[in-house]
């Protein structure tokens, strides 16, 4: 296997330092825009829908408002159901997914529970097409307290009335080609470790939590998603991105010690998708259309075991 390339800044085996991470700032380059893609969207759903801005980003000379949506028939008596999307901000099928969500499915669980969407978590990396904010952190390892993301921080302010009270949680993610090209070798440049190539699992997989594992939830979840597109196979290891599969498409992590989304709250049932939006087996409407059956096939578990 050919030695990658030392990543183009920094220097290797030294971790980053303000002027590394001001080098990398002025590389990042504006693709696309949150307020056409995403605002626009959520303005659409307004008619039907409760939404709220829960925080706003400076990061001059922009600033970003950050919006959640909520059924209006918000019932305390019953079970609360939390989608999270783009909290990685270059993963797009994780926020169109989501909004996808709201915009078709969401009120069928009208009187059955109250349902919480937090569409883009991160909305600078998703005009920039990066999984880090500008200040090169990465939201999903900052769900913690004193948290360093301004985004994460964010979030942990929206849901923290709700924390006990969510029965099911799914974060919506992808594995991208970028991920080997260019994330895991800034990251490893960043805190000046080598950079260990690794594949990039080609399907959908789900991310179960090492301390309160919910197989069944899990293989419920793939199921649904099965009939939309393929599930991603073990490598020859028996591995996804270095975790052993513990049952079809479902690895696991420690999701709150890791800082990870999707274990910012107590609920019993936790998932984080990840689908392949560079398969040549997947367009970007079935990546968008997993991330949906994903929500409410999770929803539907949910309901299902509430008891």
């Amino acid at each position: 296997m050919a030695i990658p390339a030392p990543y183009p800044i920094g220097t290797p085996g030294q971790p980053w330092g303000d002027a590394e991470r001001a080098e990398w700032l002025s590389r990042q380059t504006r693709h696309r825009s949150y307020a056409d893609d995403v605002l626009d969207m959520v303005n659409r759903l307004r008619s039907r829908f409760d939404v709220s801005q829960y925080g706003e980003l400076d990061y001059a000379p922009q600033t970003f408002p950050l919006f959640a949506i909520r059924n209006r028939d918000w019932n305390d008596a019953l079970p609360v159901m939390l989608v999270t999307g783009g909290v990685h901000g270059y993963e797009t099928s994780g926020v169109h997914g989501a909004l996808q969500f709201v915009d078709r499915h969401m009120a069928d669980y009208a009187g059955r529970a109250n349902v919480l969407v937090a569409p883009c978590v991160s909305p600078w990396a998703y005009e920039r097409i990066h999984r880090w904010n500008p200040h090169a952190i990465d939201p999903n390892r900052s769900f913690r307290e004193n948290s360093p993301a301004g985004e994460s921080a964010a979030l942990m302010r929206l849901v923290g009335p709700l924390r006990e009270r969510v029965l099911m949680h799914i974060d919506l993610h992808e594995t991208t080609d970028s991920d080997e090209s260019e994330f895991r070798p800034a990251l490893a440049a960043r805190d000046g470790k080598p950079f260990e190539p690794d594949g990039i699992p080609d399907g959908f997989y789900l991310v179960d939590d090492t301390e309160h594992p919910q197989p069944e939830f899990q293989q419920a979840v793939i199921a649904a998603v099965e009939k939309v597109t393929h599930i991603a196979p073990a490598d020859a290891k028996g591995e996804i991105i270095g975790s052993p599969v513990i049952g079809h498409g479902v690895i696991r992590y420690p999701l709150r010690p890791l800082g990870l989304c999707a274990g910012v709250t107590d609920a019993k049932y936790k998932t984080t998708t990840e689908v392949y939006p560079d398969s040549p087996r997947a367009t970007p409407v079935q990546c968008n259309d997993a991330q949906a059956a994903a929500v409410c096939a999770a929803i539907d578990y949910a309901l299902a075991h509430a008891g």
